[in-house]
This record gives structure tokens, C-alpha cells and sequence, in this order.
């Protein structure tokens, strides 16, 4: 659970485009005639030439200067392993060295988070988080991640993206002109916002040439990027498993925001004439030795999802939901769902009015003040201040119950439940939720001392062990030999050999 996700590229964006906005919309009452052609820049990696809105190379380094430490901070801060950060910038750089701009200064971090992801900014920060990390099964499929992220930046994609958006936003001041509606503008804004969150399917496939090309030139397997889309995708059909969704794996699949598939790569790489490396670097067993040790799952500051219980080492908390719901630690929150379609949200507030509110009045007067409470309530948990109401809502099932529970934990922070009920189940629910409630409490110091991370360790095979040998020392209660398989991109039927080295997961 860590800090809530926010997205903070306005401040920089706002500026920019407002300044760009007024001197376009200008142009556009004498005629266009002054819509600086000048916005029009030539990619650096392709030759091809973008409208940029005026966002030049000094820009980019500027807005990914700016940005960075939000994006730090928005994806639960960066993985504290100096020696591991040091061998994925080792990597980024001697692929960033064949790229077009060998020049940029970039700069390659890990998040510290267990979601399957990564990106860049304008100006070379490139970000994989812990848990694509822990995915990628050899050097050159994380150096086809990175290769990627190092194509947008060469392709210029968020400079021709931010033009996009300018160009958007001048239709949108042409059409508040010709109406006279202010209103326009702001509608017409977000909406060019929400069309331009992701790269284009053929930004996508240009950062997938890019990467094949710069992956070929530093001697990896070109391979490499398509295997690990394959990865990407069995870890996602097993967290939608995980999830209770076994039919939604697109939910659960960041390739659905970055249209890839590996026979598009595949597909790039021809484009690219490059199908061959003379003798191509893969690097296992370096890659194993690296990760040999990585926390795997939740991170101390983020607490530890453990069977029906969640517990937090850093903030010292615990509670215990019902049998039947699954805990799935969430960015800004933890939820927890049962298949008769009741759900519990678990979130922290801090700031201003939860350190000023006694418990009761936050629940009535902040968090709950839209909505008509019954059933109100100040009770105590543990030796903690709380309080609870109640009040009617509309499911996608029917009618349902929401009971809303805030209690004191800290002067300026209050910890908030939602048990959320249809209200075919009320009768069915209260008794185990209302455990729920009495099972938040303290941790002493040395119950959240014992408490550790999962980590990543690297095991070789030895004669007589198999797959379902080695799944059950995985410290889950369900579903083990799935997760190893995908962990290590075992296909389905596929055994193990003496002395292979695998990826295995331990409680230490």
C-alpha cells in the first residue's frame, strides 16, 4: 500500500501548452498565417518529421528533470539495492551508447514495486519496476524492455505526443471562438487529455524497431523482446487466476495500454532486417546471480499480504478479513473481494482535517458528508477511537449495503474500512465482517520485526526434484505450481532437469 497515485505532469505541460495555446490561438483570429511551422522537428532516430508544439530538447530534459522524483514517488519509490541498480544501468547504458542520441544523459531506475511495468520520460529516465525485474527470465529480455523504453526517448514520441495534444487543443480554442463557450475549451481539454494517455499503436511498433536495432548493435538476442511479451502474458492470465477473474487477463496485462504483441515484434525485427546475431548474448546465469536475493511481493513499506490477513512492519498494523475473500494489496489501497460480490476496501487518510476532526465527526462531516448516514455510531477498537454509520447503494447486482468504519490511529491519521454488501447478503455477511472490524490492532515491536519479505532465490535442480517437488516450499497457499512455472517461463507440461537453475520464492 503505498502512497497514493497521482499524475503530476501538469504544473510543467500547463505552462507550456498555455503559452503555445495563446500565441496558436492568435495566429488562428488573423488566419493561421503565424502557426509557427517552426514546431516541426526531425526525430533524431527515424528521420521523421513530428510537429512537437514547440517542445524542444531543452524542454524534454527539463520536464523529465521536473517529473522524476514524482514518478519516484508515485510508484512507491525506487528499489533500495545499490548493486542491482548499478547492473540495470550498466545494461541501459551500453544500449543507450548505440542509440542515436549516445549523448543523453540518462538515467535507468528501479521502482519498488511488485506490478509488471515500465516506462520513460522526455530526456532519458527510463523506469522497470522490481516486478518486471524479477520477471524477465535472462539479461536480454530486460535489455529488450529497456531498448523499448530507449526507442520512445530517441523517437522523440512524448515531444511529437505533447504536439498532438497542441494541436488538439487549438481545434478545441477555434471551436470556443466560433461558439463563444467558454466551456468548450475546458471539455474539449480533458477530453484530448484522456485520447492522448498512451502511445499509438505505430509509436508502439516504432519503439519495438528502435529497441530490436539497439538490442542487435549491443549484441543481444533480438529474441529476446518477443520472449518476454510471451512472459508478460502468462503473468497475466495468472494474475487475473490470482484475482478470481480468470477470464479478464487483459485487466491484468499493461501490453493492453502498449498495443505489443510478440508477433508484432517479430514482425519489427524483419522490418528492421535484423532476424540474426552472430553468436547473441542472453547472459542467464549472470542475470540469475543478480536477482539472486530480490524482495519478491510486497516491500516492508508497503506491508504484506499473508493468506486472510494483511499486516504492515513499518506503520505496525494488522487485521484479518473473513474466509472466502482474497487481499490484494493495491497502490493506494487494499481490497479484498468474495465471490457473492461483497468487498473490502482498506485506505489511510492523513493531512489537515483528519488531524483537526475527532473520529466521528471526520466519518460524518468529511469522509461521509454527501451521503445519507444511518445507523451512526462511536465505538472503540482495541483501545482505539472509531466510528461507524451506514447508508444505501446501488451494485451492478441490485441494492446494497455500505458501512463506513474510520478509526483513530495516529493524531493525523485516521485508517478507513468500506464493507461493501449486497443486500441479498447482509444477514449472510455481518458476523464475519464485523470480526473484520475488531481484528484491526497494534503490531508490538517485535511482532513487526519477525515480520519479512518474500525474496527471489535462485536454486539449482538437483537429481529427484520436480516441479511439484519444488512448488510446494513456495510460502502460498494456493496455485504454486502455476506461479513457479510463470516465474521461471516453463511452458505447460514442461519438467525440469538436474542442475537447471531456477527462480524459487521463500519466506526469510
Amino acid at each position: 500500500m503505498p502512497q497514493a497515485k497521482t499524475d503530476d505532469r501538469a504544473p510543467f505541460f500547463s505552462r507550456l501548452l498555455g503559452r503555445r495555446l495563446r500565441a496558436l490561438s492568435a495566429a488562428l483570429l488573423i488566419g493561421l498565417g503565424g502557426l509557427g511551422l517552426s514546431g516541426c522537428e526531425t526525430a533524431p532516430a527515424t528521420g521523421r518529421t513530428i510537429f512537437t508544439g514547440g517542445l524542444d530538447a531543452q524542454d524534454e530534459l527539463a520536464l523529465g528533470r521536473e517529473q522524476h522524483p514524482k514518478m519516484v514517488a508515485q510508484f512507491g519509490g525506487s528499489y533500495d539495492d545499490p548493486e542491482l541498480n548499478r547492473y540495470v544501468t550498466s545494461v541501459g547504458n551500453l544500449l543507450a551508447a548505440t542509440s542515436e542520441q549516445p549523448d543523453l544523459p540518462y538515467r535507468f531506475t528501479i521502482l519498488d514495486s511488485d506490478i509488471v511495468n515500465a516506462f520513460a520520460l522526455p530526456g532519458g529516465y527510463v523506469y522497470v519496476s522490481r516486478g518486471l525485474v524479477n520477471l524477465a527470465r535472462d539479461e536480454a529480455e530486460l535489455a529488450g524492455v529497456l531498448a523499448h523504453e530507449i526507442g520512445h526517448v530517441t523517437a522523440r514520441h512524448s515531444a511529437e505526443r505533447y504536439g498532438n495534444s497542441v494541436l488538439a487543443g487549438l481545434a478545441v480554442v477555434g471551436a470556443a471562438i466560433l461558439t463563444g463557450d467558454a466551456n468548450v475549451g475546458q471539455l474539449g481539454g480533458q477530453a484530448a487529455q484522456m485520447a492522448l494517455a498512451s502511445y499509438s499503436r505505430s509509436q508502439e511498433s516504432e519503439a519495438d524497431l528502435l529497441g530490436i536495432r539497439y538490442l542487435s548493435r549491443a549484441g543481444y538476442d533480438p529474441e529476446a523482446m518477443a520472449s518476454f511479451l510471451s512472459q508478460m502474458e502468462s503473468n497475466a492470465r495468472l494474475e487475473a487466476i490470482l484475482a478470481g477473474n480468470p477470464g479478464q487477463a487483459d485487466a491484468y496485462n499493461i501490453l493492453q495500454t502498449h498495443p505489443r504483441t510478440a508477433d508484432r515484434v517479430r514482425d519489427a525485427a524483419r522490418q528492421a532486417g535484423v532476424t540474426q546475431v552472430a553468436n547473441p548474448m542472453r547472459n542467464r546465469d549472470a542475470y540469475l546471480r543478480r536477482i539472486d536475493g530480490t524482495i519478491h511481493g510486497d516491500s516492508p513499506r508497503q506491508g504484506f499480504v499473508r493468506g486472510q490477513r494483511f499486516l504492515h512492519p513499518e506503520l505496525k498494523f494488522a487485521f484479518e478479513v473473513p474466509p472466502g475473500f482474497r487481499l490484494a494489496n493495491r497502490p493506494t489501497s487494499v481490497q479484498a473481494k468474495h465471490p457473492n460480490g461483497s468487498m473490502i476496501v482498506f485506505d489511510m487518510a492523513g493531512g489537515e482535517a483528519a488531524r483537526r476532526y475527532e473520529v466521528g465527526d471526520y466519518l460524518r462531516g468529511v469522509w461521509g458528508k454527501n451521503a445519507r448516514l444511518e445507523q451512526f455510531e462511536r465505538i472503540e477498537i482495541n483501545g482505539m477511537k472509531a466510528a461507524t454509520a451506514t447508508t444505501k447503494v446501488n451494485l451492478n447486482s441490485g441494492p446494497g449495503s455500505l458501512r463506513l468504519l474510520a478509526i483513530r490511529f495516529a493524531p493525523n491519521q485516521i485508517v478507513r474500512f468500506l464493507f461493501v454488501v449486497p443486500s441479498n447478503r447482509l444477514d449472510q455477511m455481518n458476523r464475519p465482517l464485523r470480526e473484520t472490524t475488531y481484528s484491526f490492532r497494534r503490531l508490538s515491536d517485535g511482532e513487526a520485526a519477525s515480520l519479512k519479505p518474500y525474496r527471489i532465490r535462485i536454486h539449482e535442480v538437483r537429481p529427484g526434484e520436480s516441479l511439484s517437488s519444488l512448488a510446494r516450499r513456495l510460502p502460498y497457499p494456493d496455485y504454486r505450481e502455476e506461479r513457479l512455472r510463470v516465474l521461471n517461463g516453463l511452458r505447460p507440461g514442461e519438467g525440469l532437469q538436474a542442475g537447471q537453475k531456477i527462480k524459487l520464492i521463500v519466506e526469510e
